[in-house]
């Protein structure tokens, strides 16, 4: 919770009950949980400010083949464009040219960072890529890796299988 003049900080037993209690009431055990109705993410879809800077960064330092550039269907002009992530998943970018859409930021309701699931030994040689290419970033827990894009979005390349955080199943 922040204030715009000071951090405040939560009440870290209050926000555990909080969880407690929602996890009680929505959170139902594998086998009783019915199925999605969904079939998975198709694509995720950021902003950015430089097609080519964004296809170089995001082809050449993460290694996501670009699949696909067209022209943007509800902004004449406007590019959109593919990579693939794996497992049948894209991330998808559209630029706005002549619109004033301003940097990134995180606001509530918008993106606070996109996870990409990358096996162990890709990890490390995409960490290596992100230093050689001198983009700051951190590693967490030796299996998280979070940088900015070039235009600010957050990611983040997870070393755990999908379904898994940090060991524990999740799906």
């Amino acid at each position: 919770m922040t204030s715009t003049h000071e951090n405040v900080q939560p009440d870290r037993s209050a926000r555990e009950a909080e969880r407690t209690r929602i996890r009680d009431r929505y959170l139902r055990p594998s086998g009783q949980r019915p199925a999605s109705s969904a079939r998975g993410l198709h694509h995720t879809a950021l902003i950015s400010s430089d097609v080519e800077r964004t296809i170089r960064f995001y082809q050449e330092v993460l290694e996501f083949p670009l699949t696909e550039l067209i022209e943007n269907r509800d902004y004449p002009g406007s590019s959109h464009f593919f990579f693939d992530i794996g497992n049948g998943n894209l991330l998808a970018f559209f630029d706005f040219p002549g619109l004033d859409v301003g940097p990134y930021a995180e606001v509530l309701g918008g993106l606070h960072h996109v996870a990409i699931s990358v096996e162990a030994d890709r990890w490390r040689h995409l960490c290596d890529n992100l230093a050689r290419a001198g983009v700051d970033h951190a590693v967490h827990s030796e299996v998280s890796v979070y940088f900015r894009d070039p235009d600010g979005a957050r990611i983040e390349l997870i070393a755990d299988p999908l379904g898994e955080m940090y060991g524990n199943k999740v799906l």
